[in-house]
């Protein structure tokens, strides 16, 4: 009896500390070929609400700018540099400064030359959110694009 208590008291705290973590945006990904050798891909923020995602384009000094990194593949190679929707762009008390940043969606563009009939697309975001009362650490998420 003292092992079902103790095992309920422990899945009671890991649920409550689970429900600690805010993840105020998701991503989800897709690919699109745009031709025999080229395609796009498709990084899409879905933010919840009262939460701002920050664009690339943040000066020094402000939030963490959200980053996109290529690593070198030999399936394809990145053309140019990631599109961003168009901005919100306002004065934020938090950083004395004015900040680009994004509501509810953002869908990011990446172009890509392929190499061969398919390639997996692999890269990493990093990104920052605030709310009006706080922001959280930067975080970094791996992602893998298959185009077909």
């Amino acid at each position: 009896m003292k092992k079902l208590l103790l095992g309920i008291a422990v899945s009671m705290f890991s649920m409550a500390a689970h429900s600690q973590i805010l993840k105020p945006v998701n991503w989800s990904y897709a690919a699109k070929r745009t031709s025999k050798t080229e395609a796009t891909v498709f990084i899409k923020a879905t933010i919840d609400a009262g939460w701002h995602l920050y664009s690339q384009n943040v000066k020094d000094g402000g939030p963490v700018k959200t980053t996109f990194t290529f690593p070198a593949n030999s399936a394809y190679t990145v053309v140019g540099k990631t599109i961003e929707p168009k901005a919100i762009t306002r004065y934020e008390d938090t950083f004395k400064m004015e900040v680009s940043f994004f509501e509810k969606t953002a869908v990011f563009q990446q172009k890509v030359k392929l190499k061969g009939k398919t390639a997996v697309v692999k890269g990493t975001v990093e990104f920052m959110t605030c709310d009006d009362k706080q922001c959280l650490p930067p975080e970094e998420i791996s992602f893998s694009i298959p185009v077909k």
